[in-house]
């Protein structure tokens, strides 16, 4: 029997195999006809019955075969691991509709290889922006600390005018450096698992106060009033990582202060949703267009580069403020409408 037949290769064997069944039952029906003396159509219906079941039981024979063989070459394509012994195709059932069954797993196999593919497309883009943007972000205040430095190394320091504007401006850029190194290790933390969260209940609405203490001389600079909503002035409980959330809200709060506009709010709100607290930052400042609202926890995603720059920060805080929340199992959105202003909500568990 050949190993591997072909289709074409099979017919032929089948052929040859119903062809000779034939002449063995045309000689078997003369025999019985002459020594048994059986009627012809007696004979010819057993020997019918007889070279049709032969015809059947060798066709299916070697379809099982080369079914059997085409079916065990494409699993082992498609399977990612080695098939265990229990699992193995050991025979195959021809009452089935085996090609159907085995298109429908093909074409699953080859959807599951291109979503792959897409994703690691999409990561592979990822990374490379990713490089692009940190490489831009760090290469601007490296180049300001060493023209700083290079200007008070060429005589500048001796020149009591400008000597120590320099040294305060190199002051602040270094600021900058280490704020985006601690900023991408948090978020490291919190991709890796890294970070434990300790989880404890506490009042929400004492938390908030904290950092509107924490943060009133900027918001004072800008003339900004950071307040309750109606109805949020009462406490509310919730289980969550306190100093997590503090940066959360200080992170939140202190964007609304920076990109809000002079003489503006933010205002706080809690809402009860059975399980959960929702809490929302809003702001009444200059909005974010809608183009950019899906990309606002990106890193190093600023809607206005030059603006943000200005302002400072890392560009990852927006990106840790997800990161946090998702880490304890929440989820946080944003509204907003150029020329109304912001809203950021996320959840956190009730405490008891």
């Amino acid at each position: 029997m050949l190993k591997n037949p072909t289709p074409q290769q099979i017919a032929r064997l089948v052929s040859l195999y119903v062809t000779l069944i034939s002449v063995a039952a045309w000689l078997l029906l003369e025999l019985l006809r002459q020594q048994a003396g059986l009627p012809w159509w007696a004979a010819l219906t057993l020997i019918t019955a007889a070279v049709f079941l032969a015809a059947y039981f060798t066709n299916i024979y070697y379809l099982r075969k080369y079914i059997y063989r085409k079916i065990k070459l494409i699993y082992k394509t498609i399977h990612q691991h080695k098939v265990s012994p229990q699992e193995k195709v050991k025979s195959v059932d021809v009452r089935a509709n085996i090609i159907d069954e085995m298109e429908k797993q093909v074409s699953e196999w080859a959807e599951q290889q291109q979503e792959e593919l897409n994703k690691y497309k999409a990561w592979a883009e990822y990374r490379r922006n990713f490089v692009g943007d940190i490489s831009h972000e760090l290469k601007t205040p490296i180049f300001n600390i060493q023209g700083y430095l290079h200007t008070l190394l060429d005589g500048a320091l001796d020149d009591p005018s400008v000597n120590r504007n320099f040294l305060k401006k190199a002051a602040n850029n270094l600021e900058r450096l280490h704020t985006i190194v601690e900023d991408l290790e948090a978020i490291s933390r919190l991709e890796s698992g890294e970070l434990i969260l300790e989880i404890q209940t506490f009042d929400i609405h004492e938390l908030v106060q904290e950092v509107f203490e924490d943060l009133e001389i900027k918001a004072a600079q800008r003339n900004i009033d950071l307040q309750f909503k109606d109805g949020a002035s009462q406490n509310f409980k919730v289980q969550a990582d306190r100093e997590s959330i503090r940066q959360v809200l200080t992170n939140l709060i202190g964007n609304s202060i920076k990109y809000g506009k002079d003489d503006g709010r933010t205002r706080i709100g809690f809402y009860d949703m059975d399980k959960n607290i929702l809490i929302e930052v809003a702001d009444n400042g200059l909005g974010i267009p809608q183009k950019h609202i899906n990309h606002v926890f990106d890193r190093f995603y600023r809607v206005d580069k030059s603006r943000s720059r200005e302002r400072g920060g890392s560009g990852l805080g927006l990106s840790i403020v997800k990161h946090t929340i998702e880490a304890h199992k929440q989820t946080i959105n944003v509204r907003s409408t150029p020329g109304l202003g912001s809203t950021f909500g996320f959840t956190l568990q009730k405490g008891s």
